[in-house]
C-alpha cells in the first residue's frame, strides 16, 4: 500500500523549498573524482584520481549527451517525464492497483523523485532504507524542484550526479570508462547498456544484457539486440580504473604527479600550469617516435625509455615535461626528468667557463690532447677520448666543441675537482659529494645529475650566467594567454655571498662576459668538426649552443642546449640502467632535441647573443699551423694576438697568465715512511716560463726559486701562494703532508729550504 501512502502523504507534506538547492549551486559544487591539470591556455593535459571513493568525471551539459541516451533513459525510468509535475500520478496509480493484487508493477519513483534522492542524503533510498516517510519526502521535493527548475535543468542535473556501477558516478565517468568515448559519442546499444545498470548497478553482465535488449525494443531498434550478451561481457572485462579519451588526456603524468604532491588539494581541483598542450605533444610523439627507429629491426639498439624538459629562458617556465615513452618503457613510471643519472660530458661547458672565469685559460688557449696518467688515491687515473684517439695540441675551443676529454681532465687540473663541485652546486645540480670525492673523473661528468637541474643550468649561461629557480604553475594574476617575452629580465638588489652575487631573480655563478664565450664556443659548428663533421642534429639553421654527453659504457645519453629564448634538455637510456647498445649523445637524443627545437623556432627566429660590455675581439694566429687563424673573443686583459707551443703559458703581449700549475689545490700527499726523508720531494711549478717578478710564498714566508722547486714535505696542512713584484697574490692552493716518521725512528724534520 506504499503508493496510497504516498497519495496521502502528500497531503500533509512540509514545505521543503527551504531545504533543496538551485540548479547552479548544485552545478557548481559539482567535483571531478579527479585533479586536473591544465596547459597555460586552460586545456586540460592530464587527471590524476584524487577521491578513491567514487570515480566522477567533469560535469557534462545536457546539449553533450547523445540523443540515443537521453532516449534510453526516458523510455527505461520514467515515460512520462516531460507530462508530469514531479509524481507521476498514473504511474502511482498503476503501482497503487499492481500492490493491490500482488502483481509485478514497475515503482512510481520518477526522474524528478530520484534527483531528489540524489540532493539529499536523508531522501535516498537503500537496501535497508525505504520508508514510505522517505518516499513522501521524495514526492514533495520532487515537486518543489518542477516548480523552480527546468526540466533540462533536472535531467542534465541527474545524469552527473547518479551512480552507474561499482564507484562509478554520473554519465561522464560512465560513458569514459565503460565505452571509451565521451557521452556525446554512445549509439542506441551503448546507452542501453548504460541505463540497464540504473536498476541494478551491480547485477552480472548476462542481467544487464537482458534488460538492455528491454530498453532497445522499447526504442524500437530490437534489431541491435543481436551480440549484445557478447558486447556486455567486453564492456565489463575493460580495466574500470582509468578514463580514455580526450576529456581525459594523458600528456603529462610525472608533471601533474609532481605538481598535485606538493600541495595535494582537493578532488576537483584544476591547477593551471607552465606546460604548452601543442608543445607537450610533440615531445611525446617525437620521442616516441626516435625510439621506435632506434629499435626497428636490424638496427635495435637496446634503448626504451627517454625525457624531455623544455624551459623558457626569460620566466624559467617549464613549457614541456616528458618523464618517459609511456608504452614503450617498461618502468613507465619512473619520471626520466628527476632521475638521477650520470652526467657525461655536459659538465665540459661550465668547466671551461671557469676556468676561462679564473683567467687559466681563454678560448684560443691550447690543450695538450695526448695519454696522461693521473695519480689518485685509488692508483692512476688514465682518461680516454670517446674515439680513443688522441688530436695533439688544440685549442680550448676545439676541445669544447669535439668534446675532447684528455683536455677537459688538464682544464680540471688547474680548476681543481674542489672549486668546478661548488660552482656546479652553484648552478643548482644536486651534488651529494665534493669535488675530492668525485675526483678529476668529475671533468668527464661522473657526478649524478637530473635533467631538469642540468637543462636549468644550461638555462643559466643562456641568461648571462645567472642560475634561477623555475616556474611550473601559472599566477593566478596572469591571463592563460600571456605570453612571455625573452627580454623581460627585471634587475634586484644585489649582494655578496661566497664569491657569487645574488639577486632576487637568481644567483649570478659566471659574468655575462664568461657565459657569452662559453655559448659561443658551443655553438661553433667549425669546432665540432673533429668529433661530429659539419653535418650533425647538433647544427641548426638558426643560432644553437649544445652540448651532448654520455655517461660510463653507453647507460645515459644526453642532449642539452639554448637558442635565444629556449633551453631544451633530452635524456636517453634505459630507467633500469642497462646499456644502450651503439648509441651516442649525437645519435640517441641529439636527434629528438633538433626536432624540438625546430618545432619551437618554426616561425620564431633565434639571432646571435649581442656580446656585453668589455670583451675583445682578436684575430689569432697560431704558430706551427695548429689550427687556422681565426678571431677569438677575449676576457679584458688576456687577449693574445700569437699561439705557439713554446709560450702557452703566457699571455702576449700584455703580460702572463698566473697560475700555480701543481700542486693541484686540495692535494693530500702520504709520505712513505720506507723512504727517506731527503728523498721525498714535492714540486712546485708553474706551467712554463716563469712570470716576471714572480715569486713563492709558502704558508705565509718566502721560498726560494723559480718555475720549479723541489720541497721537501713536513707534515700539516700548508698554504702555497705564487705573488708578484708588488706582493699582491695572483694565485694559491692549499695541500696536506700526512706521515710523521721514518724506519730508524727519528722525527722528520723541516726539510723547507
Amino acid at each position: 500500500m506504499l503508493s496510497l501512502a504516498l497519495a496521502l502523504g502528500l497531503l500533509q507534506a512540509p514545505v521543503v523549498a527551504h531545504a533543496v538547492p538551485s540548479f547552479d549551486e548544485v552545478r557548481q559544487d559539482w567535483r571531478a573524482s579527479d585533479w586536473i591539470l591544465l596547459d597555460r591556455r586552460g586545456e586540460p593535459l592530464q587527471r590524476l584520481r584524487a577521491d578513491m571513493q567514487a570515480q566522477r568525471g567533469d560535469w557534462v551539459t545536457l546539449a553533450d549527451v547523445s540523443p540515443a541516451f537521453r532516449e534510453a533513459l526516458i523510455v527505461s525510468e520514467d515515460k512520462r517525464f516531460y507530462e508530469h509535475s514531479g509524481v507521476d500520478w498514473r504511474g502511482v496509480a498503476a503501482a497503487a492497483w499492481g500492490n493491490l493484487w500482488h502483481s509485478r508493477t514497475r515503482g512510481a519513483s520518477t526522474l524528478t523523485m530520484q534527483l531528489a534522492g540524489l540532493l539529499d542524503d536523508d531522501l535516498r533510498p537503500n537496501a535497508r532504507n525505504r520508508s514510505v516517510t522517505q518516499k513522501i519526502g521524495q514526492a514533495a521535493t520532487a515537486l518543489w524542484l518542477e516548480q523552480r527548475w527546468r526540466k533540462d535543468q533536472i535531467l542534465e542535473a541527474y545524469l552527473n550526479l547518479v551512480p552507474f556501477r561499482g564507484e562509478l558516478v554520473g554519465i561522464s565517468a560512465v560513458s569514459q570508462t565503460l565505452f571509451g568515448k565521451l557521452p556525446i559519442g554512445l549509439d542506441a546499444r551503448e546507452a542501453a547498456i548504460a541505463v540497464a545498470l540504473l536498476r541494478a548497478p551491480n547485477a552480472p553482465a548476462a542481467r544487464v544484457s537482458q534488460r538492455a535488449c528491454g530498453i532497445l525494443k522499447d526504442m524500437g531498434q530490437g534489431a541491435d539486440c543481436s551480440g549484445l550478451d557478447g558486447y556486455t561481457q567486453l564492456v565489463f572485462s575493460r580495466p574500470a580504473s582509468v578514463m580514455t579519451t580526450r576529456d581525459a588526456v594523458s600528456l603529462a603524468p610525472h608533471f601533474a604527479r609532481r605538481v598535485f604532491s606538493e600541495s595535494r588539494p582537493p578532488a576537483g581541483t584544476r591547477i593551471t600550469s607552465t606546460l604548452d598542450a601543442n608543445l607537450q605533444r610533440m615531445a611525446v610523439n617525437t620521442l616516441g617516435q626516435t625510439l621506435r627507429e632506434l629499435s626497428t629491426p636490424g638496427r635495435a639498439r637496446n634503448v626504451q625509455d627517454g625525457a624531455i624538459v623544455v624551459i623558457d629562458n626569460a620566466s624559467g617556465d617549464i613549457l614541456a615535461w616528458v618523464g618517459s615513452s609511456g608504452p614503450l618503457s617498461s618502468a613507465a613510471q619512473v619520471d626520466g626528468v628527476t632521475s638521477l643519472r650520470q652526467a657525461g660530458s655536459t659538465l665540459k661547458p661550465f668547466l671551461y667557463a671557469q676556468a676561462i672565469a679564473e683567467q687559466r685559460l681563454t678560448a684560443a688557449s691550447l690543450l695538450d690532447d695526448s695519454p696522461i696518467d693521473l695519480p689518485t688515491g685509488g692508483g692512476l687515473y688514465i682518461p680516454q677520448n670517446y674515439d680513443r684517439h688522441f688530436k695533439g695540441w688544440v685549442s680550448a675551443r676545439t676541445a669544447l666543441g669535439s668534446s675532447l676529454n684528455v683536455p677537459a681532465v688538464r682544464t680540471l687540473v688547474m680548476v681543481t675537482p674542489r672549486r668546478f663541485a661548488q660552482t656546479l652546486v652553484s648552478l643548482g645540480l644536486p651534488l651529494t659529494q665534493s669535488g675530492d670525492y668525485y675526483g678529476f673523473s668529475l671533468a668527464l661528468g661522473s657526478a649524478d645529475v637530473t635533467l631538469l637541474s642540468l637543462t636549468n643550468a644550461y638555462r643559466a649561461l643562456a641568461n648571462g650566467g645567472t642560475a634561477s629557480d623555475i616556474r611550473e604553475r601559472m599566477p593566478e594574476r596572469v591571463a592563460s594567454t600571456s605570453r612571455v617575452r625573452t627580454d623581460d629580465k627585471p634587475a634586484g638588489k644585489k649582494v655578496r655571498d661566497d664569491n657569487r652575487t645574488h639577486t632576487a631573480q637568481g644567483t649570478a655563478v659566471f659574468s655575462p662576459q664568461v657565459s657569452f664565450i662559453a655559448s659561443d664556443m658551443i655553438a661553433d659548428r667549425q669546432a665540432r668538426t673533429r668529433t661530429f663533421g659539419l653535418d650533425s642534429p647538433l647544427s641548426t639553421r638558426y643560432w644553437t649552443a649544445v652540448k651532448t654527453g654520455t655517461s660510463k659504457d653507453m647507460r645515459d645519453n644526453w642532449a642539452v642546449g639554448y637558442s635565444r629564448r629556449y633551453t631544451v634538455g633530452v635524456w636517453v637510456g634505459n630507467a633500469d640502467g642497462a646499456p644502450m647498445w651503439d648509441v651516442s649523445g649525437v645519435s640517441g637524443a641529439a636527434p629528438i632535441w633538433h626536432r624540438v627545437m625546430d618545432y619551437l623556432h618554426r616561425r620564431t627566429a633565434s639571432l646571435p647573443p649581442v656580446p656585453p660590455p668589455g670583451l675583445e675581439h682578436v684575430a689569432v694566429q697560431y704558430a706551427e699551423h695548429v689550427e687556422p687563424a681565426r678571431e677569438e673573443w677575449f676576457l679584458p686583459g688576456t687577449s693574445q694576438s700569437t699561439m705557439a707551443l713554446s709560450a702557452l703559458a703566457t699571455k702576449a703581449p700584455s703580460g702572463p697568465l698566473w697560475r700555480i700549475a701543481g700542486p693541484t689545490d686540495g692535494t693530500i700527499v702520504a709520505l712513505d715512511p720506507d723512504i727517506p726523508p731527503a728523498n721525498q720531494r714535492l714540486w712546485f711549478q708553474v706551467p712554463a716560463a716563469w712570470p716576471k717578478g714572480a715569486a713563492w710564498r709558502l704558508d705565509g714566508k718566502p721560498l726560494s726559486g723559480t718555475s720549479r722547486v723541489g720541497w721537501l714535505p713536513w707534515p700539516g696542512r700548508h698554504t702555497l701562494e705564487l705573488v708578484d713584484a708588488s706582493g699582491t697574490v695572483r694565485d694559491s692552493v692549499r695541500f696536506e703532508v700526512r706521515g710523521a716518521t721514518v724506519n730508524d725512528g727519528k722525527r722528520m724534520r723541516n726539510a723547507s729550504r
